[in-house]
């Protein structure tokens, strides 16, 4: 199972957006602008800038998140997201002999599946350290035969042969990462994957890393989540029709007729 770490993000993270909202109003100074400026008054203009439309001062937010027991699968949806830093686990360095992988819970549900799946994974771990050790021993003939000595012709052996025995490796392949990204960027990010629509491993990350935004920055982030929150969904003939049972999950007041 996934599991998401709020590493940092920006110090009062709600004032930080307030003063540069009000900046953009004000013929205050960057200092004054912050005078006064109340975790209460700071709830009131994020409001304000949610009910206005008014986000370019969200981005001066930041937060930053480890996330652990994901899959390769979920690492090519989740840097599609472009707005972000990424840094993660690199099969090109790190050894994948005894890789771990998830499970998808369809999978995991029926026993005949789960029993499939799971020889999937070992023969791919079995192609996996075959390969390496097959260019690894070619490697390390040819680097002693440039005069490299044994051991460091052994290690650089066997750091160019996992760069290729790593296409071997599955999807499900367990990986971790560190992501940092605004909160503009984060509130799209809820938008899309807190959708009933979205894949059931990203969804699953969104809610955790919404979870606790909404801890470190309850009212820039109360309304954040699937589009259905505030509106009608956009979806249309593909929507999952539970926009009410959404609305009452994620605490948000019914749609404005």
């Amino acid at each position: 199972m996934a599991v998401v770490t709020l590493l940092a993000y920006t110090p009062q993270p709600e004032q930080t957006v307030a003063a540069a909202a009000k900046l953009c109003y004000s013929p205050a100074t960057v200092e004054q602008v912050r005078e006064g400026l109340t975790e209460e008054k700071a709830a009131s203009f994020v409001e304000m800038l949610a009910e206005i439309g008014h986000e370019s001062p969200i981005e001066h937010a930041s937060f930053t998140f480890g996330i652990e027991g994901v899959s390769r699968s979920f690492l090519a949806q989740m840097t599609r997201h472009r707005i972000a830093s990424y840094s993660v686990q690199s099969q090109r360095y790190v050894a994948e002999q005894d890789f771990a992988y998830i499970i998808p819970p369809e999978i995991a549900a029926l026993p005949e599946a789960e029993e499939e799946y799971r020889r999937a994974m070992e023969e791919c771990r079995a192609h996996y350290v075959r390969l390496a050790g097959l260019l690894a021993e070619k490697h390390e003939k040819e680097f002693l035969a440039q005069g490299k000595p044994e051991k460091e012709a052994a290690r650089l052996a066997q750091k160019k042969a996992i760069e290729d025995a790593r296409f071997a490796l599955p999807n499900a392949c367990a990986t971790k990462m560190i992501c940092t990204m605004n909160a503009r960027s984060l509130r799209n990010f809820f938008r899309h994957r807190c959708c009933n629509r979205a894949q059931w491993e990203i969804r699953g990350v969104a809610e955790q890393m919404l979870a606790l935004c909404r801890q470190a920055a309850p009212h820039l982030f109360a309304q954040a989540g699937p589009p259905c929150l505030s509106g009608p969904c956009p979806e249309g003939k593909m929507s999952c029709g539970k926009a009410a049972e959404m609305r009452a999950r994620y605490g948000a007041q019914p749609e404005k007729e």
